[in-house]
């Protein structure tokens, strides 16, 4: 019998999510600000965050692997939950158990923008809470550097305050940071905005990508059920939108001339699959034509498809049957990702549901795929946008 792809390739997965532990603003925050600064309690049985006395979610919502339920249900705290998700070396124990070489890990408590350290209202106290969050990661991912991947948070609201936090993360060894899609829902410009010029310049200076997760946006339609359809249905309906948010994000890069001002600079668009990537370049170069943008911006040389071909990449987890035409046309440009632990990641669990363990999907939907193409999605692409070997 021949090898499976997890055998053949030394694997990366490029979108996975650490549980933040209790103890990650507590310990590193000064006492000054007593229970303003994120903390856990546990409410009739469930562990739940709170940020003064306002509740902001728990771990049990998004560590779901392994349960055997579906939002709104839930396990109720660090007890029920994969040590995994939130202790350095189960985390390891479980990639060697699954076969995976390296993980790239992204917040929950914080936001998948940053937008959660907005909660905390004060400038000095939301700056001090993502400098935290990013020490952190540098120690849980101390277990073994080489395996797990820290990406920076950013405090958005201050473009200055992030050039100082890239090149602080960089320093501490931050390969990536997370920026913020959807910043104008918070009052902050848009991407194409000339605003963040200073933030793409130190990143692309530091040699640091630049990730946008989806979610990155207002998610509270998530659990807001305006049309009253029900609550597991609107959270399908939700979750399943919010992969093309990030073609906006993608659009501003290009059409804002991002990429052109900054060609050196990497940008994921982070579990928002890979299916739409053909489709969407291929209208943005028929409009870019037809449009006729260089009349506006003749510095422009390159069309949105060439653009995204040389600085831009997606991840993909679910996807079967809309996989071959995007990376037979983008080879180069797609990463594979697990979003491990969160509720519909790649990991079996639910009866009846679809997941399953990750070699057994990539051994199933990328059967038919070169072994040229499945070296860089699997392993050689990421590994030369986090420095990996």
């Amino acid at each position: 019998m021949s090898q499976g792809i997890f055998e053949r390739f030394k694997v990366i997965d490029t979108d996975t999510h650490l549980t933040e532990p209790p103890d990650v603003w507590t310990d590193r925050v000064s006492s000054k600000w007593g229970d303003a600064v994120p903390h856990i309690k546990r409410v009739d049985g469930r562990d739940i965050w709170f940020i003064g006395d306002e509740t902001v979610g728990g771990p049990g919502y998004t560590a779901m692997a392994g349960f055997d339920g579906s939002w709104p249900d839930s396990p109720k705290g660090y007890d029920d939950i994969p040590a995994s998700s939130y202790d350095a070396k189960q985390r390891i124990e479980h990639m060697d158990r699954e076969g995976i070489w390296a993980q790239v890990l992204y917040p929950n408590l914080g936001g998948f923008g940053a937008q959660g350290f907005l909660r905390l209202k004060d400038p000095v106290l939301m700056l001090e809470c993502v400098r935290a969050y990013n020490d952190f990661l540098i120690d849980w991912t101390s277990a073994d550097r080489n395996r797990l991947i820290p990406v920076a948070a950013m405090p958005f609201w201050d473009v200055d305050a992030c050039v100082k936090e890239v090149e602080r993360a960089a320093a501490t060894g931050h390969p990536a940071v997370l920026a913020c899609s959807r910043p104008q829902e918070f009052g902050q410009p848009l991407l194409a905005d000339r605003h963040w010029d200073p933030f793409w310049a130190a990143a692309e200076a530091n040699g640091m990508s630049i990730s946008f997760h989806i979610g990155g946006g207002d998610i509270s339609e998530i659990v807001n059920d305006a049309a009253k359809m029900g609550s597991r249905a609107n959270y399908a309906r939700f979750s399943s939108q919010i992969f093309m948010q990030n073609i906006h994000c993608v659009s501003d890069l290009i059409f804002g001339g991002v990429c052109h001002r900054y060609p050196e600079l990497k940008f994921v668009s982070v579990e928002s699959g890979v299916g739409w990537i053909s489709a969407y370049l291929e209208a943005a170069d028929w409009q870019f034509v037809n449009s006729e943008v260089r009349k506006e911006h003749p510095e422009y040389e390159l069309l949105p498809s060439e653009y995204f071909r040389r600085q831009i990449y997606g991840c993909f987890w679910f996807e079967e049957k809309g996989i071959g035409p995007a990376l037979e046309l983008y080879p180069d440009n797609i990463m594979w990702e697990t979003d491990y632990p969160h509720p519909t990641c790649q990991h079996p669990g639910l009866t009846g549901g679809w997941a399953v363990h990750p070699r057994e999907y990539a051994d199933r939907a990328l059967a038919d795929v070169p072994e040229a193409t499945l070296q860089k999605v699997m392993h050689d692409t990421p590994a030369a946008i986090y420095g990996l070997q």
